[in-house]
């Protein structure tokens, strides 16, 4: 559908070809020249919930609407609307983007009130309508790829900037008023003598009641009391529209900065830099237990007489018998671990080419296109990590190992997308996937990751296990009682602050980005605290891992995915408290679909975590016994 699949390739090979422009531009996103009298095409997208002006306003829905619903009654083109090619990650994201009645050409009629149509909206419609103007809906147009926008003041810096899309209507008075007047500001750079460029897209947004009659040459500048919707009859409205052209300075390579505003990035740098002071300070402690504590243990043990009682032994050394023994349910692990892999790999790719401007603003989608393609062709990855890791633990059923580990991970998430598309379906949103893009999907998933993801099991099959420095003995040992802060659950909460402290700020502007249609371009900032939650992940677990060995507590795989993971139950607890102060969700649709995409949030994170705990922790054991004697 929408030429997705034709879509997909270009969205995924971004940036790989030069442009033949004077400078360099990435593909995809060069500019448009115009010329006087030229058309410029004004595309609708999807109604989107939105956030009030207010520090303390609530998201008050979740569900995406067709700029057509017939329920909103909004003026069609001549010969009907027609839909626009998007890519795979658009359409994902709910953009459903066509062409609108909007006559628009470059530099003419300036300031020129217009008449668009009339529309009738029954009683009915019209408790449909002032519904969404209750719940905050937003209008979603385009032109020449730039969002229209409504300018805004940031109140902490004093900063102007754009704030994508426009209000459907207000009800500042509890009444609730459609606004059907748009005062649309079209800023445009003059590159060269008779050459125009789109650099900005402003609407100013009104309700205008009196006479709603068909008039040719309407007058846009008359006092008028604003237009309210009677629910009880039938409703005659008049929509018009004026454009004015504004020159501006701003190059095109630049007229994305105000959009991408960052709010207060004060804040981004005192939550990076907390969290490299945590990070710092995990790295020494690390360095300073195995430098120094484990240096003098391994110097000591290797110093023992061989004549000494091998009772003289204490601590971790007491396990090195056990600790390579097989866990319980070794392949839900290593389907685990190689899932997670392929995880990692498919993040760490995306930031950089989001770090390198790859991923231009003006390809809508391309981020989540470029993350489903790196999934995909990463499958290998997972399949080779997964089967490598399943050798190591004993497995012997390899067979079994592959076909889990290309299908279960999928198999769930399609499971719980196909739900919150039936809560979509059932709410009327034009946010469901279509039936062509789950397909599309499908072959995504099991069509090429699932073969790339079984090329990779035969090579880490192949390669074997990893060879451990010390023997397993054949009687386990007898554990110890464990303290009560390195039970599993419990290791898991006291390590998962660490990592979620170091990114929880981002996580708010991540969230605001994903639910309230807030635009979000500080990758910067987020590749770097990836980095610092991937390392002070590795360093927790790793000091979780060797104190539980100290403990005689040697059943460390399990508990290394756990407390690397830990990190999970805490976005989940943050998730639950965004849902209270940030979000007012009234409908069970919405509901249900903040929780299945918080469930998906935490699913991921879990994964890919936990798979950084356990490879971390797996290194540092067998670092740790490789050094010692063992007679």
């Amino acid at each position: 559908m929408r030429g997705a699949s034709s879509y997909l390739l270009g969205s995924a090979l971004l940036a790989l070809l030069p442009s033949a422009a004077n400078a360099f531009y990435l593909p995809g996103a060069a500019p448009h020249n115009y010329v006087q009298r030229d058309p410029v095409d004004l595309y609708v997208n999807a109604l989107t919930p939105m956030l009030a002006g207010s520090d303390n306003s609530k998201l008050k829905s979740l569900i995406n609407y067709d700029y057509y619903n017939p329920r909103f009654h909004f003026c069609t083109p001549n010969g009907g609307a027609k839909d626009q090619p998007e890519s795979l990650g658009s359409i994902l994201f709910g953009d459903r983007i066509f062409t609108s009645p909007y006559d628009i050409k470059m530099l003419q009629a300036n300031a020129t009130c217009q008449m668009l149509c009339t529309a009738e909206i029954p009683g009915e419609d019209a408790q449909f309508i002032n519904e969404r103007i209750r719940e905050d809906y937003a209008l979603n147009w385009l032109v020449d790829g730039l969002p229209a926008a409504e300018m805004k003041k940031d109140m902490k810096t004093g900063d102007l900037f754009f704030d994508m899309g426009f209000n459907l209507g207000n009800d500042d008075d509890d009444i609730p008023y459609l606004n059907n007047h748009y005062e649309i500001v079209l800023r445009y750079h003059e590159p060269s003598p008779g050459i125009y460029r789109v650099v900005g897209v402003l609407v100013w947004p009104s309700s205008r009641g009196g006479s709603q009659e068909d008039e040719s040459s309407p007058d846009c500048d008359v006092e008028v009391p604003r237009l309210g919707l009677s629910e009880n009859e039938t409703n005659n409205i008049r929509y018009t529209y004026r454009v004015t052209w504004d020159e501006s300075d701003t190059p095109w390579a630049t007229r994305w900065d105000n959009y991408l505003h960052i709010f207060d990035p004060r804040i981004h740098w005192f939550s990076l830099v907390n969290s490299i002071v945590i990070v710092v300070f995990l790295c020494v402690m690390v360095a300073m237990i195995l430098w120094r504590t484990v240096s003098r243990d391994i110097s000591r043990y290797n110093a023992i007489d061989l004549s000494e009682d091998v009772q003289e032994d204490w601590g971790w050394k007491l396990v090195h018998g056990e600790v390579f023994r097989a866990p319980r349910y070794p392949m839900v692990l290593s389907v685990m671990v190689g899932n997670g892999a392929q995880l990692c790999a498919m993040c760490a790719v995306t930031l950089v080419f989001a770090l390198l401007g790859f991923l231009s603003p003006s390809n809508r989608g391309s981020l989540a296109t470029v993350m489903m393609v790196c999934w995909t062709l990463f499958g290998g990855i997972g399949g080779y990590y997964s089967s490598r890791i399943y050798a190591s633990l004993g497995g012997v059923d390899r067979r079994k190992n592959t076909f889990l580990t290309a299908t279960i991970l999928p198999t769930l998430v399609f499971i719980v997308i196909f739900l919150l598309d039936f809560f979509l379906l059932v709410a009327g949103s034009s946010g469901a996937v279509p039936f062509s893009t789950m397909l599309l999907i499908v072959v995504l998933w099991f069509g090429i990751s699932a073969p790339l993801s079984s090329i990779g099991s035969y090579i880490g099959s192949r390669q074997g296990g990893v060879s451990h420095p010390v023997r397993v003995n054949q009687i386990p040992r007898q554990i110890p009682p464990v303290p009560r802060h390195l039970r599993p659950w419990a290791s898991a909460l006291l390590a998962g602050i660490l990592p979620f402290g170091a990114a929880f700020v981002e996580l708010y502007f991540v969230m605001s980005s994903l639910f309230a249609s807030r635009a979000y371009y500080a990758f910067g900032f987020l590749a770097l605290t990836a980095g610092v939650v991937a390392l002070t992940t590795g360093t927790v677990t790793i000091l979780f891992t060797y104190f539980n060995l100290c403990a005689e507590e040697y059943r460390w795989h399990w508990r290394a995915f756990l407390t690397g993971g830990g990190s999970a139950f805490w976005i989940l607890a943050y998730g639950l408290f965004y849902w209270l102060s940030r979000l007012s969700l009234d409908s069970f649709s919405s509901v249900a679909l903040y929780l299945g995409y918080l469930f998906l949030i935490c699913l991921f994170d879990f994964i890919v975590t936990g798979t950084i705990g356990f490879l971390a922790s797996y290194w540092a054991v067998r670092r740790l016994y490789s050094a010692i004697r063992v007679d």
